[in-house]
């Protein structure tokens, strides 16, 4: 893999995708698969929902590729303060949009590239660590523990590999599905390179393991989440 070159796509990607990313995520236009697959994704977002607040994400928070905010403003909830970062200032404009709160710090960075300037009680990120390439997974948990507080954790959420999945349910962004690696096009034809690595949930408990974490790696259909903390 040309892992600067497909980086450098997948940056390109994701602020090109802000106009449309909504549409995905609420499962609308070409993204939607009818009432029945539209009500069990809506019922597994409220599963991670409520897995997150069992978790109870207070104190200082930082959320890490935090996109057109989804979750930022149900992080906004029960944060005491929280800090946005992503490397699409087209993204946290939605995001500021959507959260509508003055004391909430938006930060324009390459997650690969920026350094904390203080530790954080609680680190969130969702659908960012497929798109870590397997040769910078230390190197990103090095950053996430150097983010981390003492007695702090981490949640995170992702997708799972629907091993049903038919060419009527396949996301229609989606070109061609390799190895690790996505081609994708948005609406308008242009088409880009995207790591997509999907994990297991006990593969990924395993492997944070390994890395010195003590992580609870659950899964629902379509979505992995779970908590990790530095062993």
């Amino acid at each position: 893999m040309d892992e600067d070159g497909v980086l450098a796509d997948q940056r390109a990607y994701y602020r090109a995708r802000v106009p449309e990313y909504d549409e995905w995520w609420q499962r609308r236009g070409r993204y939607d698969h009818g009432p029945e697959l539209g009500a069990q994704w809506a019922r597994q977002v409220a599963q991670i929902a409520d897995a997150l607040d069992a978790f109870g994400a207070g104190g200082d928070v930082l959320e890490m590729a935090g996109g057109t905010g989804w979750w930022t403003r149900w992080l906004a909830r029960t944060a005491g303060r929280l800090t946005v970062l992503d490397a699409s200032p087209e993204a946290l404009d939605l995001n500021r949009a959507r959260v509508c709160r003055d004391d909430v710090e938006y930060v324009v960075a390459d997650v690969f590239s920026w350094r904390p300037p203080k530790t954080y009680d609680v680190v969130f990120f969702s659908f960012w660590l497929s798109h870590v390439p397997r040769a910078r997974f230390s190197a990103f948990w090095s950053l996430v523990r150097s983010c981390v507080a003492p007695g702090g954790r981490v949640f995170l959420v992702d997708n799972r590999r629907d091993m049903h999945r038919s060419a009527g349910t396949e996301d229609a962004y989606v070109i061609d599905r390799g190895a690790d690696l996505d081609l994708r096009r948005l609406h308008d034809g242009r088409t880009y390179r995207v790591v997509e690595i999907f994990y297991e949930p006990d593969e990924l408990q395993s492997l944070l393991g390994e890395h010195g974490w003590a992580a609870t790696i659950e899964a629902t259909h379509w979505f992995v989440f779970g908590r990790a903390a530095p062993a």
